[in-house]
């Protein structure tokens, strides 16, 4: 026996599979009465085929035994495992009587959506298949929401030259699609960010998809070079314009970028006098090497970054508020790493995996750790940490020990041994693995059934 009824495309929809035509009537009837449409089989090949067919049913309401005089419920088990092979995220309802009851709650544990006696009680059945319904909605958005990330991400790699950057979080792709247009422009660039954090991938990518992309590339710590010297460095000197210049005339680095990109690093820690030669640069394309009256001029395209809050040293008397404006056309704010936690673990692999050449592998108490730390030192702190780990490590994982993550003021203690996977590291692992159940758990160091029922337990979308 086959039925389908109440055919609407705005209702959700459920499959009945049980060998009591009875039992199958009674189901449609309650469900047509909260609108829910529903198929039907007697036969749990009959109702496997119709999953095969219908790939838009929502949830299965199974029984435990379709052959006479059988109370086993090792049918009903069978059946289980089979809607799982076709369908793994489908969530089931087992129909059973008091002698099912220990297999049921064995096949809870390994995934089944929940369990209900017969005879059931009409409002409970009925507030379980709407509250599954509702989850099942929930997650299928959840999915399509996860996969249009990926696509979006595929797409901006394959029309761009993202330099190997390895992100997943939203917050990451919308700086990252604003990079790519702004480095099409030949504007001057703020790039905005604790330290750390990457700035200098940012600077790297604007520079890579630019139409100077083929000239030259400088980078200037301008916090690393002597005060004294920072001019000269920048703009070139003459012989014997300062101690120690000898007697050769010296270029500067806006010269040698002429015709590219110069990217400087730390832009407020620039002096005064510099502040106000490389005002006059960025106005005219114009600037004199130190001890010379000589102008010259270069075309060069101004990428720069900074940790410092601008604004405040403005306020300050530090920083001139016109080339602050003539730096600022546009401003790419790179968050802190733990701002973005969904990159974390990402991360940790690649610095594992591509830049240390090892096939060694984290464990769930050292992702959890990672997940957990606040990550002062950002993007430069965890590849640290990779780095010691990989090395003082002595087997093919990394446990949390080995991480020797400092202990956190805001905790005051460190993530506990008795490894319990948290929400968060739930949440991210499903995401960095793109919500495939299977290497979830095998990153998480679980079974599927038990990733299963953690995900239910903290009512996860999967």
């Amino acid at each position: 026996m086959l039925t389908e009824i109440n055919s609407d495309t705005d209702m959700d929809k459920v499959l009945i599979i049980d060998d009591n035509p009875g039992i199958i009537s009674a189901l449609e009837l309650l469900l047509s009465l909260h609108r829910i449409e529903t198929l039907s089989a007697l036969t749990p090949p009959a109702g496997l085929q119709l999953l095969r067919e219908h790939r838009d049913i929502s949830l299965v309401i199974q029984d435990m035994n379709f052959t006479a005089d059988t109370t086993s419920g090792e049918e009903g088990r069978e059946l289980f495992f089979a809607i799982r092979d076709i369908e793994p995220d489908l969530p089931v309802i087992l129909l059973t009587a008091w002698t099912q009851l220990e297999m049921a709650v064995e096949l809870v544990k390994a995934g089944a959506a929940d369990y209900i006696g017969k005879p059931w009680d009409d409002h409970k059945l009925v507030a379980t298949v709407k509250n599954l319904l509702e989850l099942n909605e929930l997650q299928e958005q959840q999915r399509h929401a996860r996969q249009q990330a990926l696509q979006a991400r595929q797409q901006l790699r394959q029309q761009f030259d993202l330099q190997g950057i390895v992100y997943r979080s939203g917050a990451m792709q919308k700086l990252l699609e604003m990079t790519t247009q702004v480095a099409r422009s030949d504007v001057p660039v703020l790039i905005t960010g604790p330290n750390g954090a990457g700035k200098e991938k940012i600077a790297d990518i604007v520079q890579a998809n630019s139409p100077l992309r083929n000239g030259p590339y400088i980078k200037v710590n301008v916090g690393a070079l002597p005060e004294d010297l920072m001019e000269a460095e920048l703009f070139g000197a003459e012989p014997g314009a300062y101690t120690g210049a000898g007697n050769r005339a010296r270029q500067g680095r806006f010269e040698a970028a002429d015709g590219g990109t110069l990217f400087l690093d730390e832009i407020g820690e620039l002096s005064a006098s510099g502040q106000v030669k490389l005002l006059r640069v960025l106005q005219t394309g114009e600037f004199q090497r130190l001890g010379s009256s000589q102008t010259r001029k270069v075309k060069v395209r101004v990428v720069s970054a900074t940790n410092s809050d601008l604004p405040q040293q403005i306020a300050a008397g530090e920083f001139r508020q016109d080339l602050f404006y003539r730096l600022n056309v546009i401003e790419l704010k790179l968050p802190p790493l733990c701002d973005r936690p969904e990159d974390i673990l990402p991360l940790a692999r690649c610095f594992l995996g591509v830049e240390l050449g090892t096939d060694k592998r984290l464990s769930p108490q050292a992702q959890n750790a990672l997940m957990h730390y606040r990550w002062p030192g950002n993007v430069r702190e965890l590849q640290n940490t990779m780095q010691r780990a990989s090395v003082l490590s002595q087997s093919g994982t990394i446990d949390e020990e080995t991480l020797a993550l400092p202990v956190q003021e805001n905790t005051g203690k460190k993530v506990d041994i008795n490894f319990e996977p948290s929400r968060e590291l739930l949440e991210q692992t499903l995401a960095s693995c793109n919500g495939v159940i299977s290497q979830t758990a095998r990153e998480l160091g679980l079974s599927r059934q038990a990733l299963y029922r953690r995900l239910d337990k903290y009512g996860i979308p999967y």
